[in-house]
């Protein structure tokens, strides 16, 4: 298969050439020359981006991302690291699950008043102090007669 221009390789991987131009800057992906004043990539790149845009979504950096590869290119990924970043999203997923119940305990709350409710109040001690707020007790209610 021929190369490919940086306005394919662009549309095919769905980000902007500035971001195919960056990563070359950081070694992440290389070209293989110019056409006139166009990068030329090999075809091989886009599943390379692939990766790239698999590891940023997972949250991890471009140098951290840069280590993931072997000199030649290839994948060279330490399962330990994939493993130490499953395990921060899941502190971060457990994170967000407590905020969610206690926002959505605060939003059902019966106080008069948002100020008044004590798990609001949590809420907003643990955003004052960058925290993650305890989670959220449910009331117990008393069957009605």
């Amino acid at each position: 298969m021929p190369d490919l221009d940086i306005a394919e390789v662009a549309r095919r991987a769905a980000v902007p050439a500035s971001t195919l131009r960056y990563y070359e800057e950081k070694g992440l992906i290389a070209s293989t020359g110019r056409r006139g004043l166009r990068r030329q990539f090999d075809p091989g790149v886009l599943e390379r981006l692939a990766l790239i845009a698999l590891g940023r979504s997972a949250g991890f950096s471009l140098d951290e991302i840069a280590r993931m590869f072997a000199p030649d290119g290839r994948p060279r990924i330490d399962r330990g690291m994939l493993a130490d970043k499953a395990d921060e999203l899941d502190r971060t997923i457990r994170e967000l699950r407590v905020l969610s119940d206690s926002l959505r305990h605060a939003a059902v709350c019966p106080a008069p008043s948002h100020l008044e409710c004590p798990t609001f109040r949590r809420i907003l001690r643990s955003a004052a102090t960058g925290t993650a707020p305890a989670p959220a007790v449910p009331r117990r209610r008393t069957p009605r007669p």
